[in-house]
């Protein structure tokens, strides 16, 4: 089993907040990747953030043991099943997070996020949940 790790454990691992780091290593032996969609989420961050050089220093470093998974067609075609069932149910999240449900959907990665709230609402998404954090 591998894990996908969504943007928010991905913005703690790089502020070097000691819960993601110590999870995201204890994680680090099953696989770890990110969806193409948590690097623009991250590089967002980095050009508008305090100090853009080092935030980019530290992100090409967790990306040098963290795979990145593309939007690939079956993606982005599953983003847009799961979208449109969400819709007729009036329980729309955001389409990143969706695309990030999707990646992990399509690959079969379990989504380490405490965004539980809204990625809870798409049928068959494993969820990691910590339960120290």
């Amino acid at each position: 089993m591998s894990y996908l790790v969504d943007t928010d454990w991905t913005a703690d691992w790089l502020k070097g907040r000691a819960a993601a780091v110590t999870l995201l290593r204890s994680l680090a032996s099953a696989g770890l990747r990110i969806s193409a969609v948590t690097v623009a989420e991250i590089y967002e961050g980095i050009y508008y953030g305090r100090d853009p050089a080092n935030q980019e220093r530290a992100f090409r470093q967790f990306r040098r043991f963290v795979a990145t998974v593309p939007l690939t067609q079956p993606v982005l075609k599953r983003f847009a099943r799961e979208r449109g069932a969400l819709r007729a149910q009036g329980l729309l999240i955001g389409d990143f997070d969706l695309l990030i449900a999707a990646t992990a959907l399509v690959h079969g990665d379990t989504l380490v996020t405490r965004n539980v709230r809204h990625f809870q609402r798409i049928p068959g998404l494993l969820l990691y949940q910590p339960t120290n954090t």
